[in-house]
């Protein structure tokens, strides 16, 4: 049996600008308004990778306005990590510091490991080829973790 959608989720990878910002539009797509998702990285040094706004836009989802943001510019955001019912790591190194921070906070944290699609591929085709998989992935994870999106995919 699938758990019950949570009021909010953090979801977190290295750099919010690939696999986050993928699992925050597909989130607010697939299931509305019902739950409150942002998203961030361990660190926010890169901007939205172009590759993950193109296999995004083929499901319905626009990453265009995404600006990358870290775990210390939540508060920037009127949002603290102890506000989310859970936050999602799609990396080792996001697990490692939304753990640290949810440990004192009594926070849920799950682990769902994620290719990371970057460097992948030799040219434009096959680039996007790895991208979709990634996507793929997150939406696996996504639908058997909160249930069939209200929105189609």
């Amino acid at each position: 049996m699938m758990a019950s959608l949570p009021h909010s989720v953090l979801f977190c990878c290295d750099h919010n600008a690939t696999r986050s910002p993928m699992a925050e539009g597909m989130m607010k797509k697939f299931y509305g308004r019902e739950v409150y998702v942002q998203s961030v990285g361990v660190k926010s040094d890169l901007e939205i990778d172009g590759f993950t706004i193109a296999v995004c836009h083929e499901i319905g989802v626009d990453l265009t306005r995404h600006r990358a943001r870290d775990f210390n510019e939540l508060s920037d955001f009127g949002d603290e990590i102890e506000s989310f019912d859970l936050v999602v790591a799609l990396t080792p190194a996001s697990r490692a510091l939304a753990e640290e921070a949810a440990r004192v906070h009594h926070v849920s944290v799950e682990y769902w490991p994620i290719t990371d699609p970057t460097g992948v591929g030799e040219g434009r085709e096959a680039r996007l080829a790895a991208y979709r998989l990634t996507r793929d992935q997150i939406r696996a994870h996504m639908v058997e973790r909160f249930g069939a999106p209200k929105q189609p995919i």
